[in-house]
């Protein structure tokens, strides 16, 4: 298992724009992602920006539910943040994700963002798989 952390923020979009996300596989259940604070993702007073913090869980965990899924695309239904901590510009956020449940259409995870070893932020969701239609069908199947 390639244990490198790898940019997975290759298309134009949100997390790209925002500047990008790490991420690399652990085992099969667990994944890990990461970030490092720029001042765009501050608020006003000089911290992290929740919903950037909010932004990057759901990335992270939903990297790490696409790929427990057999790389199957995967859509959030539920996620519960709890904001614990503060960052600040130039800090290296760490997320950990661990698969805690997966059944034929439902991912389950809990995950922790921390950064310099105190806890950031804390998350349980739920991902839905959505299985993927033979590419050969084009739009609409």
């Amino acid at each position: 298992m390639n244990n490198k952390f790898e940019q997975i923020s290759l298309k134009p979009g949100f997390m790209k724009h925002n500047g990008g996300i790490l991420f690399r596989n652990v085992s099969k259940d667990e994944f890990e992602f990461k970030s490092t604070i720029n001042e765009n993702h501050l608020n006003n007073a000089g911290i992290t920006h929740g919903g950037y913090i909010a932004a990057l869980i759901d990335a992270g965990s939903g990297t790490s539910a696409h790929r427990s899924a057999n790389n199957d695309p995967c859509v959030t239904i539920s996620l519960d943040l709890k904001y614990i901590g503060s960052s600040k510009v130039g800090d290296e956020i760490l997320g950990k994700t661990k698969i805690l449940k997966k059944t034929k259409s439902l991912i389950f995870l809990f995950c922790e963002l921390r950064s310099k070893d105190k806890i950031i932020a804390s998350a349980t969701g739920i991902w839905k798989i959505l299985k993927a239609k033979p590419s050969n069908l084009g739009p609409g199947g």
